[in-house]
């Protein structure tokens, strides 16, 4: 039985889909084009503001935008879906209820790889927009299993999300990983025993050595090779 093909929901953002796909080329193993994973890419960042939706509330609805999108990819041959934008998740249901084919959920295969790699720690920290927050998306499921979820304090969360803006607008990427990197020791002093990347535009930004993460844009890839390839 052949490799099974992916559809990436994407453009949320352009960047952060063509870096899910760089490490989607990474992480899988071959010798050869044809190990690779058929990806089957809409990168549409003309989908609404998931920003204006949620954290404004005056935004139009991205979810019949991003339930097309998945129905588009299934009737062109896609297996399986993923998404690689965090806060639109918060969809996910609606999506999912659009197609015949299973969506990865990033919080389930976030949650998957910390109970391997991680299962001594209880507090996680979580470098996210404030949508992410607004929309429980991490802890809702995390409390479930004794996990306390734990986000930067209101002046250093409105640093991150300028962080994330400027990246998305390619604005002072220098200064974007000092702000980066004095949130996520910001997280550490309050304790977190490990942070989560729940941003595909902060997965472009290095991390300091010192702190122990999981990036979910990693742990994404990782995913949609085991499916694609029947490991799991």
């Amino acid at each position: 039985m052949g490799d099974k093909t992916v559809g990436i929901i994407g453009g949320m953002g352009p960047e952060a889909t063509a870096d899910l796909l760089q490490r989607i080329i990474k992480l899988t193993p071959a010798t050869d084009d044809s190990d690779h994973i058929h990806c089957i890419i809409d990168n549409n960042p003309k989908i609404p503001s998931r920003i204006k939706a949620i954290i404004d509330g005056n935004g139009e609805d991205p979810s019949p935008f991003l339930a097309k999108m998945a129905v588009g990819l299934e009737n062109s041959g896609a297996d399986f879906l993923a998404i690689p934008c965090n806060t639109a998740h918060y969809y996910y249901d609606v999506i999912q209820e659009a197609v015949n084919i299973p969506i990865l959920h990033i919080t389930d295969v976030v949650l998957k790889a910390i109970r391997h790699h991680f299962p001594d720690y209880h507090k996680i920290g979580v470098l996210a927009s404030p949508a992410v927050q607004i929309t429980k998306l991490y802890e809702d499921k995390f409390s479930t299993v004794g996990l306390d979820v734990t986000y930067p304090d209101v002046a250093e969360q409105a640093l991150l999300f300028q962080v994330i803006k400027d990246i998305k607008s390619n604005i002072n990427r220098e200064h974007c990983q000092q702000s980066y990197h004095n949130i996520c020791s910001h997280l550490v002093d309050k304790g977190a025993e490990l942070l989560i990347i729940a941003c595909t535009e902060l997965s472009i930004l290095e991390t300091l050595s010192s702190v122990k993460t999981i990036d979910a844009v990693d742990t994404l890839a990782n995913e949609i090779i085991t499916q694609a390839k029947g490991n799991c």
